[in-house]
Parts: C-alpha cells; structure tokens; sequence
C-alpha cells in the first residue's frame, strides 16, 4: 500500500514539470505544496485525461460518483493492478478517468522484529516522477462536489520487496501521455505497467515522526542511521 509521499516542490516547477498550470482559485483554497507528508483526505496535484492543461488539485482518497458516505474514500487511496477490472470502484474510472500523479518520493514501513521502521523511497532519474491514478467526481446530498483520485499498485521490484510487499505504479517518462490517451484500451495500458526500474531507485530509513500527520517539515526527508533498536530519533 501507498499511503504516505511528499511532493516538496514549487507551484513553477510542478507548472514547468507538465508545461501546464494551476488554477490560482484551488490554490488559494488548498494551498498543498510544499507537502511532505501527504496523507489521505489531503488535496494534491494531478494532472487528468481531460484537462492535460492544468494542474488540479484533487483529494487522496477516491470516492464514486454511486458512494453514499465520503468516508469511504479512506478505503481507496489505492486500487490494486491486479484487481483493478474487477471492482466497479475503478473499472469505469480505468476507461473514463485517468490521471498523473506527481510526487518526487514515498514512505512505506519495513517490519524489523516488532518494531515498524519507515522508509523514503525516491526515483534517481527524476526530481518529480508520475504514479499511475483515477479519479472520481462525487456530489453529496447537500450538493458537495469532491474530485478525488487514487493511485494504481503492483508488486514491487527487488530493491522495494525487502521493505513492502507492494509499490506505487511509478509510470517512464515516455509512459506518461500513453496513460492519459482516451484512443489505448484500458487493457493495454494495464499492460504497460510494469515495476519500476530498481536501478533508477533509492530507499532510505527515516524517522519515525512521519507516522504523524502533524509532523510536516523538510527534516523528515533526512536519513537516519539505525541501531538494533530501531532509528535513533525515534
């Protein structure tokens, strides 16, 4: 599962990542970035199938247009590859709504006797990288309009297995566009997806504070070093 990332950038380079722009109204309502520890229900840029143009700003957590409760978005910040035809929570959305999601690294805890150590894990090759996601509109009986997404999972490569049993669907560069092209068959792009490489991959220890959603500051980006007992900053 991927349930913690951060996107540390600026508004312009995420705008010169994608040759498109933010809506300034979202912004001002939101104001998402510089994040470093995303968490589900947080607003975070995507870029979608339909407004390749612009940078919107969606909520972690995807919840369908049918969803009677808000809440369940809590339980689909990701969608499995595997899986994904087979749940009418995403089948629909693989063929109508796709969407980029930037980040520029993830955290994911590695299981070290009884103790839960977590881990940062960035791309080498680039600053900002996409993760394969849908994305979803939902009114609320009062009306509330939410667009929100998930982000795909697969098995991990070498270098993640030791620390999880699944990675984030990290899509090549040249994957990018493919994913958002309404003309490929969802199968075919399904297909597409593949690990990414774990030699453009580095993974890290880092401090256990980025277990809290409170805690969001530049310093959990740092590595520690680890002792038997687990990190030394605890």
């Amino acid at each position: 599962m991927c349930g913690r990332s951060s996107l540390t950038k600026t508004e312009k380079e995420i705008e010169a990542r994608f040759n498109a722009t933010f809506y300034s109204d979202e912004l001002e309502r939101y104001n998402p970035l510089p994040n470093f520890n995303v968490a589900p229900t947080h607003y975070h840029p995507v870029v979608t199938n339909v407004e390749q143009n612009h940078v919107r700003l969606f909520r972690w957590g995807l919840i369908p247009s049918w969803a009677k409760d808000i809440k369940i978005g809590y339980k689909m910040i990701n969608a499995r590859k595997e899986t994904i035809t087979e749940k009418n929570s995403f089948k629909y959305a693989l063929k109508k709504r796709r969407c980029l999601v930037p980040l520029d690294g993830f955290y994911e805890w590695k299981k070290v006797k009884k103790e839960k150590q977590p881990y940062r894990i960035v791309t080498t090759d680039q600053e900002i990288f996409c993760c394969a996601g849908l994305w979803e509109i939902w009114q609320s009986q009062k009306d509330e309009v939410i667009e929100s997404f998930t982000i795909i999972t697969q098995e991990p490569n070498n270098l993640l297995k030791d620390i999880h049993d699944r990675m984030p669907a990290i899509l090549l560069p040249e994957q990018e566009a493919l994913w958002l092209d309404d003309s490929i068959p969802p199968d075919d792009l399904l297909k597409m997806i593949e690990p990414y490489p774990q030699e453009k991959m580095k993974a890290y220890p880092v401090s256990k504070r980025v277990g809290k959603v409170s805690e969001n500051n530049a310093s959990l980006l740092d590595p520690i070093e680890l002792t038997q007992q687990g990190d030394l900053f605890g």
